[in-house]
């Protein structure tokens, strides 16, 4: 849901771990320590993402690592687009708005 992906995303260290991630798996202990982490917090944050289905634990032997899972991502960026036309329409009324301050110089 487009609530879960925008609320996990609103704390700084899950856009980070996410960032980290789209690189490839990794497990907790590497993700971590990337961020200058303990191994508690990182938990805590990996599985925050999970509950919003942005990343999947994968089980690697005795370790998880974890993967980002693109679909809510794809999710959130249609969204996102379709505020594109609004911008567009703001920056043109601003081209315009520019175009004539420099007319009258």
């Amino acid at each position: 849901m487009l609530t879960d992906t925008l609320r996990a995303l609103g704390e700084p260290h899950r856009l980070q771990m996410l960032d980290l991630l789209r690189r490839g798996p990794l497990p907790v202990a590497e993700v971590g320590e990337a961020l200058g982490l303990g191994q508690p917090q990182t938990s805590k944050h990996l599985r925050a993402l999970r509950e919003a289905g942005l990343v999947v634990a994968i089980p690697d032997g005795q370790r998880r690592l974890y993967s980002v899972r693109p679909e809510p991502l794809r999710e959130l960026a249609d969204w996102l687009e379709t505020y594109r036309s609004v911008l567009a329409t703001n920056y043109d009324r601003l081209d315009t708005l520019l175009a004539r301050f420099e007319d009258t110089e």
